[in-house]
C-alpha cells in the first residue's frame, strides 16, 4: 500500500480499488482497519475481496517501520487462507511512466546508490 492508502487506512478505517477487465467486468477489492477484529481475514462477498485487519494492528503498523501485516485464516476445509499486507517500496530501478511519489524509500536504496 502507498503512503496515502495506509494513512487513509489508518484514519479513515477503509481503503478501496477496483481493477478493470475487458468487457467491463470488474475485480473489487479493500481493506478494512476493524476494532472488532482479533486476527486479519479475508471475505468474498459479491465479487468484492475484502481484507479485514486488527484496528490496533493497523495503527501500529501505519505509525512504524514495520513493513507487512501477516496473517492466517483457518478455512471450512481446513486449508488455511495466507494474508499479507504490505508497503509499497519505491522500485530499486526506473521504471518509465510510472509514479512512485506516493512509495515508501526502499530499505535497501541506499545500498544501490553507492555502486557505480
Amino acid at each position: 500500500m502507498t503512503r496515502g492508502e495506509v494513512e487513509t487506512l489508518r484514519c479513515d478505517g477503509l481503503v478501496s480499488a477496483k481493477t478493470e477487465f475487458p468487457g467491463g467486468r470488474e475485480f473489487n477489492y479493500m481493506v478494512e482497519s476493524s476494532p472488532a477484529s482479533v486476527n486479519p481475514g479475508g471475505f468474498l462477498s459479491d465479487n468484492v475481496l475484502t481484507v479485514r485487519l486488527p484496528e490496533t494492528t493497523v495503527l501500529a503498523w501505519a505509525t512504524s517501520e514495520q513493513v507487512s501485516i501477516e496473517g492466517e485464516q483457518l478455512l471450512e476445509d481446513g486449508q488455511k487462507l495466507a494474508i499479507l499486507v504490505e508497503k509499497d517500496f519505491v522500485c530499486l530501478t526506473q521504471r518509465e511512466g510510472e509514479d512512485e511519489s506516493d512509495m515508501y524509500p526502499h530499505p535497501d536504496a541506499h545500498i544501490i546508490k553507492g555502486r557505480c
